[in-house]
């Protein structure tokens, strides 16, 4: 029988296959170094995960605090810290993107791969963006990166099932099989996806989880003049991690803004 996972963006289930698809998910990694190579002073990410970017952030040398709402998530980024000697440089902080308090202000922001997008309305957005804008200091940068949005893609969100390769889990040797359901509310702006994973045991049986969440679609000017509306002050678009222009074939929305 499938175990069913409730609505909305709770990632605690999620968390121990998490890695398995993203763990190798660098490309931006780079980018991030560079930025924050250029800041002066400590580094906010949010939603963290199990702390895909704060590990080489801290191995670069810069202080840096995750911020992630799922214990599950934490709790593995914990221990990869431990394991790589670097839990000391880096804080942890079990939190709401959109309503939390830290006692530290920032010089750099990282809004990284679609975390922006569990926002799921204005309300949501406006919120998230303020609570990042009192945690910078004076001319503190935030980084947004964001899916641009693609029509022809977008237009065959319909409830298709699409799958990705089988990996095999090195914790239980299980071999795990995800699939991928999309579909489209265009009057709300969200994306409803639904991941299907199968574990296949050696012994032929199979265990299902049904993950669905939400994401919301976040266009151009949209997100332009939410960070302005936030207190913002756009500083460049970029339409890749390697900071090309951006333009109508661009696949990222890189929105780098400035703390007001």
């Amino acid at each position: 029988m499938p175990t069913f996972l409730p609505p909305g963006d709770n990632y605690d289930p999620f968390a121990r296959f998490y890695d398995l698809f993203y763990a190798q998910c660098d490309e931006d990694i780079p980018m991030y170094l560079d930025f924050a190579r250029a800041a002066d002073g400590a580094i906010l990410e949010l939603g963290c995960g199990s702390g895909r970017l704060l590990l080489p952030l801290a191995q670069a040398g810069h202080r840096v605090t995750g911020l992630d709402g799922s214990a599950e998530m934490l709790a593995r980024a914990r221990e990869r810290l431990r394991a790589a000697g670097l839990a000391e440089y880096v804080t942890l902080a079990h939190g709401d993107l959109r309503h939390f308090e830290l006692a530290e202000r920032f010089a750099l922001a990282i809004l990284s791969v679609n975390t922006f997008m569990h926002c799921h309305d204005t309300q949501a957005q406006l919120a998230c963006l303020g609570c990042v804008h009192r945690h910078l200091g004076s001319g503190g940068r935030l980084v947004v990166d964001l899916t641009h949005p693609d029509l022809p893609t977008l237009a065959e969100m319909d409830g298709r099932l699409l799958s990705d390769e089988p990996v095999r889990d090195p914790q239980t040797g299980y071999l795990v099989q995800r699939f991928i359901q999309q579909r489209l509310d265009w009057a709300n702006q969200l994306q409803h996806v639904t991941f299907i994973i199968d574990e296949l045991a050696p012994d032929g049986s199979v265990r299902r989880t049904l993950f669905p969440f939400h994401l919301r679609l976040v266009f151009r000017f949209e997100m332009e003049l939410l960070l302005r509306l936030a207190g913002f002050g756009l500083e460049a678009l970029y339409g890749s991690y390697h900071l090309e222009p951006f333009g109508s074939h661009s696949e990222r929305m890189i929105f780098v803004a400035r703390r007001d």
